[in-house]
């Protein structure tokens, strides 16, 4: 298929793209943007309601793995709708659920069905876009991330603040519903052209070997770790303030909403920094890594001492961690194109995001619970200095393997 060169096409592909993946985040993270309220309306303690979002995280990132596999192998477009219709369902569900349990079964499933987002459309936009025109849509395509986190957290605060929790994952549900006729209404049918069956198959072994080589593998322990901090943050933000300062529980919730906007900052300026400065994606991570730790440690030192200092460094943290995912998750699956398997590399690196989510999840409530929130802080400190250590150490053969 040939690429798309036309500049209003490619906005308008890109505009599309960008709210997929913002109906992407408003149907998925929402659970993680009332779960204080659900605490106080239902009682259930934040560790037992936590379950939900840990086994989404889990399926999430085990479900990358299946989607990025069949990626390669099924019509994108395909895949990407399936998905919604799973999660609208979940959606309208997790308001009819009796206890904890049955909200991290269903919560699972919904995490299960949203990995059918990323790998697919990883592939429809390395098929549809050449390297420059790549590198420019898939990180303006992250702001909607940004954008999705920004409109949940803000409707989740009037919802619940005048009518229910519940409302929220009906608002979401209907989001989806919409975002799923316009998805098939407008986005292209991708095709691939077909190569030789016996040289595609030596292209994907090689694509797999080098994607499963030690390089790759240390590089993986650098996304699980900004993965564990970027979703962690976003998660636990609110009743970190909440439990910290006592700001209340909509004004908290608000808090989260400023996290996004650090991300849009820090995603473009991640990008511009790889476009003018840093080439060299893993090089451009460490760069980004390395502000994160600054943050971190100025955040260990005002922890319980100023509010606005604290969510500041909290929101520059979760943002270069989302810098840092751009370069990472983004960036690195495209030097896979070459082998036919860009959706598999894009579904395996992504769901090492999402392992360190599922472990930071729980685990941020747990040890938050027992240690308090100052030794929370201090762990997030040593993530992002291990994080900065392995990219700068891994930058120079990545260049030498996957540049030159």
């Amino acid at each position: 298929m040939s690429k798309v060169t036309d500049k209003q096409q490619i906005k308008r592909l890109t505009f599309l793209f960008m709210v997929v993946y913002m109906v992407s985040y408003i149907t998925r993270i929402n659970y993680g943007a009332v779960i204080a309220g659900m605490e106080k309306a239902s009682g259930i303690t934040k560790d037992m309601l936590s379950l939900a979002v840990t086994g989404s995280f889990i399926t999430y990132g085990a479900g990358q793995i299946v989607s990025g596999i069949c990626g390669d192998k099924f019509p994108p477009r395909l895949l990407i709708s399936c998905g919604f219709i799973t999660t609208i369902l979940m959606n309208l569900l997790i308001p009819l659920c009796p206890n904890a349990y049955a909200m991290a079964v269903v919560w699972s499933i919904n995490g299960f069905a949203q990995a059918f987002m990323w790998p697919p459309l990883i592939r429809i936009m390395t098929i549809l876009f050449s390297g420059k025109d790549y590198s420019e849509v898939v990180a303006k395509v992250n702001w909607g991330g940004s954008f999705g986190t920004i409109a949940i957290y803000i409707v989740a605060a009037v919802l619940v603040e005048f009518i229910s929790w519940k409302a929220v994952f009906v608002f979401s549900a209907l989001c989806g519903i919409i975002m799923l006729v316009m998805w098939n209404k407008f986005c292209p049918d991708v095709r691939t052209e077909q190569k030789v069956k016996t040289e595609v198959d030596v292209d994907k072994k090689t694509g797999n070997k080098m994607l499963f080589a030690p390089l790759m593998l240390v590089i993986m322990l650098a996304i699980i770790m900004q993965g564990a901090l970027r979703d962690g943050i976003t998660t636990w933000m609110p009743s970190y303030i909440n439990e910290t300062y006592r700001l209340g529980e909509s004004i908290s919730i608000l808090t989260g909403a400023v996290l996004p906007l650090f991300a849009i900052a820090c995603m473009w300026i991640a990008s511009r920094l790889h476009s003018k400065k840093f080439t060299n994606p893993v090089m451009c991570a460490g760069v980004i890594f390395a502000t994160g730790a600054i943050a971190a440690f100025v955040l260990s030192l005002s922890t319980g001492k100023n509010a606005v200092i604290s969510i500041t460094c909290m929101a520059v943290l979760s943002g270069a961690m989302c810098g840092a995912n751009l370069m990472l998750v983004s960036m690195l699956p495209a030097a896979f194109k070459k082998y036919g398997n860009v959706s598999t590399a894009s579904g395996v690196i992504n769901s090492c995001t999402y392992i360190g989510s599922a472990i930071s999840t729980y685990g941020i409530a747990l040890v938050s619970y027992k240690f308090g929130w100052g030794t929370t802080v201090d762990l997030w400190l040593a993530l992002a200095v291990a994080g900065t250590v392995i990219c700068f150490i891994c930058a120079k053969p990545w260049r030498k393997t996957h540049m030159e």
